[in-house]
Formats: C-alpha cells, sequence, structure tokens
C-alpha cells in the first residue's frame, strides 16, 4: 500500500483534500467502546477481591466457632437426621456432598476440607480451584441442614455461587503476587482423579449428567484454560478465553450489585408494610428477647427509650429504601453506604448475629469506591513495610 493510499489524519474545516487521499476511520462510537471494555477488562477488581476476602473470612469465622457443635449442625448428632435430610433433598434435589456417603469419617472430612477451602480462598492461593471447592462445602454443609441457618447463610450461599464466575484473584491475592489467575496442573489432575473415583465419575450409577455431573464443567474449563496458555500463548486463541473470562467477569459482578439492591429493596419495602414498623416500635422487641442480648446492658438501655427505638427503627427503613435510588450519585451512595455497614456492625454488637452482619458488609463491599479502595491498600502496605522493619 502506497503512502497515498493510506489513511490521512483529519484536516482541519475548510481546508480541502487532496485528490488520491482516502478519509480517516471515524472514531468507535459508544457502544463498540463499552463493548470493547466489556470483553477486554474484569472490572472493579478491588471490589471482587474485597468480597471474596470478605465472605472466605465470615465462612472460615463461622466454621471456627461453630467447630465445637459441628455434628449437632450437620453431622451425626443433628436433629435433622439423616433420614429426614434424604427425603427433603429427593425433593427439592438440592446439592451436598454428605449424601453420598454416611458415617462420620465422612463428615469429618468435609467440614474439615470447608476450613482449608475458605481460607484458601480467602487468601487467593490457586483461586479457580479453591473457588469451586468453597462453592461445594458452602453448599454442602449449608443444604444438609437447611433450617440451622439465617439470612446471612442465605447471602453466603449465593455469593458463593456468583464468586466462582469471577477472577476475585486480580489483586490482594496469593495468585496476583505470582502474576497467576488460575491453578497447577498437579491440582487439576488431582481433582480430576478424586472426581473420577467418586460418585461424579463416569462409572458412578448417577452418571456425569446432572447437577452432581456439573463438577466435570469447571475441571473441563480448567484444562482447556491451561491448555491454551501453554500451546498457544500469543494467539488470537489465547484471547478467546480471556475475553469469555472477562465477560462472565463482569456479567458476575454486575448479578453481585443486583442481588444485593434486591436484597435492601424487599427488606425495605416489606418493612414498610409492618405495623410494628410503621409505629416505630420494631426494634423494642427483639431488644428485649434473651436469644438476641448478648449485652443484656447495652440492650436494655437501647430498648428503655422510645426515642432510640423509633429513630432506629425509621431509620433502618429510610436506608434500605433509599439505597437502590442513591446509586446514581456517587456521593450520596457513599454516605449511604458507610450508615449501612455501621448499622450491620451495630446489629452484630446489639443483637448477637456477627455472621449475618459479616456476610452483608462482605456483600455491601461491591459498592466501595475504589479510590478508598486504593488508599487502604497503600496504608496496609505501608504498615506491612514498616512492621517487617522492626527488630
Amino acid at each position: 500500500m502506497t503512502g497515498a493510499q493510506q489513511e490521512c489524519p483529519p484536516l482541519p474545516p475548510g481546508v480541502p483534500r487532496q485528490p488520491g487521499t482516502s478519509p480517516a476511520a471515524p472514531p468507535p462510537g459508544r457502544f463498540a467502546r463499552a463493548f470493547e471494555l466489556f470483553t477486554t477488562k474484569a472490572a472493579f477488581p478491588y471490589q471482587a477481591a474485597v468480597v471474596r476476602i470478605g465472605f472466605g473470612l465470615t465462612w472460615t469465622g463461622f466454621l471456627l466457632r461453630e467447630w465445637p457443635n459441628r455434628r449437632v449442625l450437620y453431622g451425626d448428632r443433628s436433629p435433622w437426621s439423616d433420614e429426614l435430610a434424604a427425603r427433603l433433598l429427593a425433593e427439592n434435589h438440592a446439592f451436598t456432598v454428605l449424601s453420598w456417603y454416611h458415617g462420620r469419617l465422612w463428615f469429618e472430612l468435609v467440614y474439615h476440607l470447608a476450613i482449608v477451602a475458605a481460607v484458601l480462598f480467602t487468601l487467593g492461593w490457586r483461586t479457580r480451584a479453591s473457588g469451586v471447592l468453597f462453592l461445594v462445602t458452602v453448599l454442602s454443609l449449608q443444604n444438609r441442614a437447611v433450617f440451622a441457618g439465617d439470612g446471612g447463610d442465605n447471602v453466603i450461599h449465593l455469593m458463593a455461587v456468583y464468586l466462582v464466575f469471577t477472577r476475585c484473584a486480580r489483586v490482594w491475592s496469593l495468585d496476583a503476587r505470582r502474576a497467576r489467575d488460575g491453578g497447577a496442573v498437579w491440582l487439576w489432575a488431582l481433582l480430576g482423579l478424586v472426581l473420577l473415583l467418586g460418585p461424579t465419575g463416569l462409572t458412578s450409577s448417577a452418571g456425569p449428567a446432572g447437577p452432581v455431573g456439573l463438577l466435570w464443567v469447571p475441571w473441563a474449563v480448567a484444562g482447556l484454560w491451561w491448555a491454551v496458555n501453554r500451546s498457544l500463548p500469543g494467539s488470537e486463541w489465547r484471547d478467546v478465553p480471556d475475553a469469555l473470562a472477562n465477560m462472565l467477569h463482569n456479567c458476575a459482578m454486575a448479578v453481585i450489585a443486583g442481588q444485593v439492591v434486591l436484597i435492601y429493596s424487599t427488606a425495605g419495602w416489606y418493612k414498610v408494610q409492618g405495623s410494628r414498623w410503621q409505629d416505630g416500635t420494631a426494634l423494642h422487641y427483639p431488644l428485649h428477647l434473651d436469644y438476641f442480648t448478648p449485652w443484656p446492658g447495652l440492650s436494655g438501655v437501647l430498648g428503655a427509650g422510645l426515642l432510640p427505638v423509633f429513630l432506629l427503627s425509621y431509620g433502618t427503613v429510610i436506608t434500605q429504601v433509599a439505597f437502590p435510588f442513591t446509586l446514581a450519585n456517587r456521593r450520596v451512595k457513599n454516605v449511604l453506604l458507610a450508615v449501612m455497614m455501621a448499622e450491620h456492625a451495630g446489629i452484630a454488637v446489639t443483637l448477637g448475629l456477627p455472621f449475618f452482619s459479616l456476610a452483608m458488609i462482605a456483600a455491601d463491599a461491591v459498592f466501595l469506591p475504589t479510590s478508598a479502595l486504593l488508599r487502604v491498600g497503600r496504608g496496609a502496605r505501608a504498615l506491612g513495610h514498616r512492621w517487617r522493619r522492626e527488630p
């Protein structure tokens, strides 16, 4: 192609174009730029990392706190016996590996694997593998005894599913420190062997199809990802799975944000319809229940005054109803987000629901501003350097 045939930059207004030159290509439109960002960039990496760390820590803390009671909650001593669980699982077809085998040994293995998976997922170690294990153990324990959970367990349940589709280890993880975003061949082979020998294997009566057989899907995708990265590092075929991963990540982050908005919207509008919330006395009752009073003195002070109960009740409803409408204004959204996080911290202390509050704070983190998270990251790094320099 000659120089006269190459694209020329746009000329100033009023200057005629010379013959033989071609007009410059128009700049990409807004939709083209948005689609390019959608396919080439994993949006909100710091928010995804905070959500991952938050839910990993929440589930780890819950499992450690309930370790003495684990058999009563999910094991052989549970009031929800294996027979009752089997009848419910046959109706709702919920997934749990605890139904594969019975006995204390298998339960103990799954429970302690859940702790290990939660810790590794929090640290961001081999996140593709540890994220799937985190999901499997969360579903397995919660679906074994569905009536032992609360709203916080439901949030963990949902977010464990969504986080599998995110690239939540791009920053603030062990994978990011090694410039990796996935697993290892030995781990992939080990998990494949476990799937092949277990009830999801090809020789199983359940077969590879169905909810249990879906475990083969992330295993096969991880193997394909590794093969493409290894054999075609600089080709366009390498960009295809990367673009698909970015699109899945962006969609999953949108779903997480939508789930949080849905939680607050439904909670707020249901409260509006309640007579106790309308007259401002709703919080008076849990503050006088022994089950929700870890600090009786504090609960007594808050529950004794009509004005504090009224303000807290109405403030809760207003905050939850208003939050979805503040997303259009960043400053108002950030203020209300801080108020909601403080409210959940107060619920953790006042009503004795720490893991419910931690789960909601971790979910709220999807709306945290990137600038604030970067400042926190710089402060944490500076504190770590100072701690390492001290004798």
